[in-house]
């Protein structure tokens, strides 16, 4: 019997513990009706301050947006919580203090309450033993009879009351032990209650999650740097990358007469600044036109940081094994066909940007960026390998089969891609309007020579390739003063006599050709070096080309 009030007692102690401790788990006031319950929730004071923070910002702004709805969503939660705080003061709270503060009290009160019946057993007994004992020595004491037979009455009556408590005692101890897997139910039942209202929380959640992702997916303001080309172009709806258009529409304003472009870096914070607007889709770009080296190295930042090539890897061992071809007509012709096994979105892009460096290159008597030199400063960006090795080895093993294949397909873009390009594709970008005052970056030498030339700032000069080809780099940069013309008219291109060729039939794998085919010489007749003269340069270029990877990384 101890053992079991001990029981009892430990029962008592563990339940008022956990009862305690669980109220401090749940976030509304106990007692309370559901919607004021509700009010108070954290979750619902959260919802409350997030729409009112979307309204302040409105729907123009995705933050405010994106806030608006998931604090909708916060709203359905604290419901869901607070039906769950209900469910579990009702089914598991309320019984455990029940436990603890009335059903084991009550049996702990019986128990204290046959120990007085005991004992008040126990003095009346004893009151008639010592009277019995009395009257025995005592001869015909009517009164004492009477006494003792009074005395004999009160202990029958104790011991009935004493055997009746003790009976409704052993009731509530066997009553006890026969609930206590219903007692043990409780914690279970508290488990199934948070399973479930978990369950409700993340049903809610998805349905609710799909439709808010879709609307943050079509929110176009994306960054575009470092995010794969089809996924940028499908986002924004474009054909052309954003930061190539962006790009090429300001050089083409600007930069076309710039010498050195693609090869002096521009000023570190003006390039971060210009690829950061161009991550947020702004249309405010003026005040980038007037540093076309900065437009130009964000173009080469972009290319370089897409997670696969320009040129894809897929393709990286076609173009190589094209490259590699001495037959300069068979050459030409396997770059063909790998640039038309191009995806759709890549050749667009490639095509585009093609074009685009073609042109700089009709103006290399000024800029001095030959197709060579673009290629090599630019090819890098447009195709490597997939699994790279140190630097020195992609510049030997990789850099050089790049400029070999880009080189010719700029010289010879008018052949690759017959099509006449609109570089304002979007239809999206305005010429700003020539200034009527330039600044005038003069140093003392230039004030010295009388010389009225308008400087780059001496921020951005810097060479990122310091000795190149002597037949195709000027090794020293020449001062000029940019012009502004129609950057839009056309030069005529060099191309070869021969019609582009049809991809090489199954049988022979021989490339087919539309028309008689000429030597490739009768197409070179610009002056331009061929991929031929530049493999033959040897340790020069590959030098020039490791140098210029390693500053471009």
């Amino acid at each position: 019997m101890l053992i079991f009030f001990c029981l009892f007692l430990l029962v008592r102690l563990v339940s008022h513990n956990t009862h305690k401790r669980m109220v401090t788990c749940l976030q509304g006031h106990i007692g309370t009706d559901a919607e004021k319950r509700h009010k108070k929730l954290p979750l619902t004071t959260l919802s409350q301050a997030m729409q009112d923070g979307g309204s302040q910002l409105g729907e123009e702004s995705l933050i405010g947006k994106m806030m608006e709805l998931c604090g909708e969503v916060e709203n359905k939660l604290a419901s869901e919580l607070m039906q769950h705080e209900v469910h579990i003061e009702k089914e598991v709270l309320d019984p455990l203090n029940q436990l603890a503060e009335m059903e084991i009290p009550n049996i702990l009160k019986q128990r204290k309450q046959l120990a007085k019946l005991v004992l008040d057993y126990d003095s009346a007994k004893a009151r008639w033993l010592q009277m019995s004992k009395s009257m025995v020595s005592t001869v015909n004491n009517q009164a004492l009879a009477a006494k003792v037979e009074s005395l004999k009455e009160e202990v029958d009556e104790a011991l009935n009351k004493m055997e009746i408590c003790k009976d409704q005692l052993a009731a509530d101890m066997y009553s006890f032990c026969s609930k206590e897997g219903d007692y043990a139910r409780y914690y279970v039942m508290l488990l199934e209650a948070q399973a479930d209202y978990h369950r409700r929380s993340l049903a809610l959640l998805e349905i609710v999650l799909p439709t808010i992702q879709a609307q943050q997916d079509s929110w176009t303001e994306k960054p575009a740097f470092g995010t794969a080309l089809d996924e940028h172009l499908k986002r924004s709806g474009r054909e052309i990358a954003l930061p190539i258009e962006a790009c090429v529409m300001m050089l083409l304003e600007t930069g076309m007469k710039e010498e050195g472009l693609f090869r002096i870096a521009a000023g570190t914070s003006k390039l971060k600044k210009l690829k950061a607007a161009l991550d947020c889709s702004t249309s405010q770009l003026e005040e980038f036109y007037s540093d076309p080296h900065a437009v130009a190295g964000a173009l080469k930042s972009y290319l370089r940081e897409l997670p696969e090539p320009l040129m894809t890897f897929h393709l990286y061992d076609e173009w190589i094994r094209a490259s590699s071809i001495s037959d300069p007509d068979k050459r030409l012709q396997a770059l063909w066909v790998t640039c038309n096994s191009l995806p759709k979105s890549n050749k667009a892009n490639f095509r585009y940007l093609v074009k685009f460096l073609a042109k700089l290159a009709q103006e290399c008597d000024v800029n001095k960026m030959t197709p060579s030199n673009i290629a090599i400063v630019l090819g890098p960006n447009l195709l490597w390998a997939r699994t790279e090795g140190s630097l020195a080895e992609m510049a030997a093993a990789t850099s050089v089969h790049v400029v070999t294949i880009i080189e010719p397909i700029i010289q010879h873009a008018d052949w690759f891609f017959p099509e006449d390009v609109d570089f304002n594709v979007s239809g999206m970008f305005v010429m700003p309007t020539p200034p009527t005052t330039q600044t005038n970056f003069l140093t003392p030498t230039d004030f010295d020579s009388g010389t009225t030339e308008r400087r780059r700032p001496g921020s951005m000069i810097g060479l990122e390739v310091e000795s190149l080809r002597k037949d195709s780099v000027v090794n020293k940069l020449l001062d000029h003063t940019p012009r502004r013309g129609n950057t839009l008219s056309r030069k005529p291109h060099a191309s070869p006599a021969f019609q582009p060729p049809l991809p090489p039939t199954e049988g022979g794998g021989a490339f087919q050709t539309q028309g008689p085919t000429q030597p490739i010489s009768s197409g070179l007749e610009a002056g331009l070096p061929g991929p031929t003269m530049l493999i033959e340069t040897g340790g020069s270029v590959q030098e020039s080309v490791a140098q210029h990877t390693e500053e471009n990384r």
